[in-house]
């Protein structure tokens, strides 16, 4: 394989984690940007970053606490220091669920810093780079439950809203200012261990022989759709993208 011809770019990705986030950081590495990836224990980057470079890829990991403001400041900023930050993708999860008199206000304050406060942060910086660049994109991963709170979920809802809410104040402010923001929506179950576990656990590991091809979603057809999102023209910009597998319910 060759390697990607060098762009002098750079993409960063708030929260690459070991699949989707993981994967759009390939994704773009491959169209030869310089993608820094950042994690809290940056240390579980390194096989990612050892398949990027066996690819001809370049990939800087950083170990990044997103609640921290002053952390995804300087993160964002060495991104940008040595060439323009095109595109960055914010993609922290947060993803728990608790019956409701359960959900202690522990719980609610961290999965809202995690998954609300955090982007928040991530796009305010991202945008104060790319203004005095002149423009990119910023992305924002979203969930079922940014349009919709179900049972257990009222922190992870309401956070997800509230990501969701700064996307669209930013999209509508940044646009016109040649920055592209967008927000996805993966409103399905992600090919993970994490999620054939919750499958096997709720149904059966007979569940998962019996699973039909692309029931779940390929983290790699995720990021392959925040790539042709960043390739749109500004003539036909997309703001919110739902992805879901062919036969998932909704």
């Amino acid at each position: 394989m060759n390697a990607p011809e060098r762009r002098n770019a750079a993409v960063a990705v708030v929260g690459a984690g070991d699949f989707i986030g993981g994967a759009i950081c390939e994704r773009f590495a491959a169209e030869g940007y310089r993608v820094f990836g950042g994690r809290r224990n940056g240390e579980k980057l390194a096989p990612l970053a050892a398949k990027i470079a066996a690819a001809g890829g370049r990939f800087e990991a950083r170990t990044l606490d997103a609640r921290q403001e002053d952390e995804i400041t300087a993160f964002l900023a060495e991104a940008d220091a040595d060439q323009p930050l095109e595109a960055v993708i914010f993609n922290v999860g947060a993803n728990v669920n608790f019956p409701i008199l359960e959900t202690t206000e522990r719980v609610f304050r961290k999965v809202w810093e995690m998954a609300c406060e955090s982007g928040f942060f991530t796009g305010r910086e991202a945008a104060r780079l790319m203004l005095a660049r002149g423009g990119g994109s910023i992305f924002f991963t979203g969930a079922t439950a940014s349009v919709r709170g179900g049972i257990g979920y009222a922190a992870f809802a309401s956070a997800k809203a509230g990501l969701r809410a700064v996307a669209q104040a930013m999209a509508r402010e940044l646009g016109p200012k040649n920055i592209h923001v967008a927000h996805l929506i993966i409103d399905a179950g992600v090919d993970t261990a994490f999620v054939r576990g919750r499958i096997a656990a709720a149904r059966g590991p007979e569940a998962l022989d019996n699973l039909a091809p692309d029931t779940l979603m390929n983290p790699a057809s995720i990021a392959e759709a925040y790539w042709r999102l960043h390739q749109q023209s500004r003539d036909g910009w997309t703001f919110e993208l739902d992805l879901r597998p062919f036969g998932e319910t909704w």
